[in-house]
């Protein structure tokens, strides 16, 4: 029987393969990569994909680059990974490795790494832990320079939200996924999202996550939850000065506590959770600094 912390690093290492389908139909997530991948692999080199999936970040590689390497742990996965090879437009240079993504290094450098093993708030999936113990052991082997990564960097924010839990007349607070181009009627913004954390793959990366962050109210509402976004930087194109982003589904965590809060308070947030830890490891502690009211000070002057 596996044990909690075995269980815990499976997290994200074998999502069935019918959840592949709805990324392979997440338009934004597909033209996005395949957009950053098309601008920064070129012709004659050689590209190793960790946690390949299905292959179709390979196979997109595989379009301009001589030689791909797909490691992919899962067997029902690296079945369908070879199948897809197979009946694709230059799959033939890609080898699909069936390993670990923590143990595996490339036979010969790479120019190009491709890595998607994301979850907003990068909790639950290995892609923090997994390029960071890539890094160290390519260097070991093979020295600098590191090779170029896919996604290059990214961006965490919180945001305030007052957000309707009820459904069918039915009260329940759970977390919510939100996809981040839909209309959200549900959910009330009550400040623009704070930004928590940015990093790039090539420097160091960090296992936790720490922030101990104010955030000002520019609506009033009940504060009832925090939404996270997480902002994938696929790739900074240098010549237009621009990037390819591709953001996680929203993340919405319902808060234990519901405040009221008017414009101009002040939202204190405090978490620390370890990246690729299970969902419940962000629980955030909030408080509400109510900002002094207009009547506030009025009832202060009569009563000096």
């Amino acid at each position: 029987m596996m044990t909690p912390n075995c269980e815990a690093a499976q997290l994200g290492q074998f999502i069935p393969v019918h959840y592949h389908y709805n990324m392979l139909l997440d338009e934004a997530r597909m033209q996005g990569f395949r957009a950053a991948i098309e601008y920064v692999v070129k012709p004659g080199m050689k590209v190793l994909e960790l946690g390949g999936g299905t292959g179709v970040l390979s196979l997109f590689a595989a379009r301009t680059a001589d030689k791909v390497w797909c490691v992919e742990r899962n067997p029902a996965l690296a079945t369908t990974a070879r199948q897809t090879f197979s009946r694709n437009y230059r799959g033939d240079i890609v080898e699909l490795v069936q390993a670990d993504a923590f143990d595996y290094l490339p036979p010969e450098p790479v120019d190009v790494v491709i890595c998607e093993m994301l979850h907003v708030a990068l909790l639950r999936e290995k892609q923090i832990e997994v390029i960071d113990s890539f890094k160290k052991r390519y260097v070991e082997k093979f020295g600098l320079p590191l090779p170029i990564f896919v996604p290059e960097a990214c961006i965490q924010a919180a945001q305030p939200v007052q957000q309707n839990f009820v459904y069918e007349g039915c009260f329940i607070t759970t977390p919510v996924f939100q996809n981040p181009v839909a209309i959200a009627d549900r959910t009330l913004e009550l400040a623009e999202p704070t930004p928590f954390q940015s990093f790039s793959y090539e420097s160091e990366l960090h296992l936790r996550c720490n922030w101990h962050g104010t955030i000002t109210a520019t609506e009033s509402g009940t504060l009832n939850a925090l939404r996270f976004v997480t902002k994938n930087i696929l790739a900074i194109c240098m010549e237009s000065r621009s990037t390819i982003d591709w953001h996680n589904a929203y993340l919405i965590l319902p808060l234990d506590e519901p405040q009221q809060i008017e414009v101009g308070d002040n939202i204190e947030v405090q978490f620390s959770y370890a990246v690729g830890a299970p969902l419940e490891a962000l629980h955030p502690q909030v408080k509400v600094i109510h900002a002094q009211r207009p009547q506030e000070s009025l009832r202060r002057v009569a009563m000096a």
